[in-house]
């Protein structure tokens, strides 16, 4: 079974603009553990591709930085100007219809590693929805299998898959480390180096 990594990288990032933000987030200066300096996005993308699944990238088509990296690093996009999240998600399901599953991730949480990614895309193996969480708390990658693939293609709006979810059984895969629901929000969310 082919599940494959989608990352919703369409979002406006308005809340970072508001707290000060220059430009889109998902450009901003992103510090890793070993010191390396890089875009947000650019360390998200690093961490899915390290998982060995494929990866599809939905962002907008005034984000060149971001269609740059994805050039780079030789990964396949959808562009569009998305009005919500459902949008994103539903545009690229329908760019893989060979795949069967999508691991949902989003841009802003770059902490999430390999290893997560490749339990979901396992555990999906056995479950319609899987969904990690940290101390009850659920978070990203959502992995959702083939069965609701019609689904998938027919979000629209800013709750993403949220109403899928309260319809469905949902696999709870549980972490020691709260990396499954760390985002970038705010600039002061950012690491930077020392």
């Amino acid at each position: 079974m082919t599940a494959g990594i989608l990352i919703a990288a369409a979002g406006r990032g308005e809340r970072f603009s508001q707290a000060g933000g220059k430009g889109n987030k998902l450009n901003a200066a992103f510090v890793d553990d070993a010191g390396q300096q890089r875009p947000l996005f650019e360390q998200t993308l690093r961490q899915a591709l390290s998982s060995g699944l494929p990866v599809w990238v939905v962002t907008r088509p005034d984000n060149l930085e971001v269609q740059q990296i994805c050039a780079t690093y030789q990964v396949a996009t959808t562009l569009l100007a998305s009005p919500g999240l459902g949008d994103s998600i539903a545009a690229g399901v329908n760019a893989t219809p060979h795949w069967q599953g999508w691991l949902i991730h989003l841009a802003d949480m770059p902490f999430v590693t390999p290893a997560v990614f490749q339990q979901v895309a396992i555990a999906l193996q056995q479950h319609a929805i899987v969904r990690p969480s940290f101390q009850q708390q659920p978070g990203h990658p959502v992995g959702f299998s083939a069965l609701l693939r019609k689904q998938l293609g027919q979000l629209r709006g800013d709750n993403g898959a949220r109403e899928l979810l309260k319809g469905q059984p949902v696999y709870l895969l549980p972490f020691e480390q709260p990396t499954v629901v760390q985002d970038i929000d705010l600039p002061s969310q950012l690491p930077v180096s020392e």
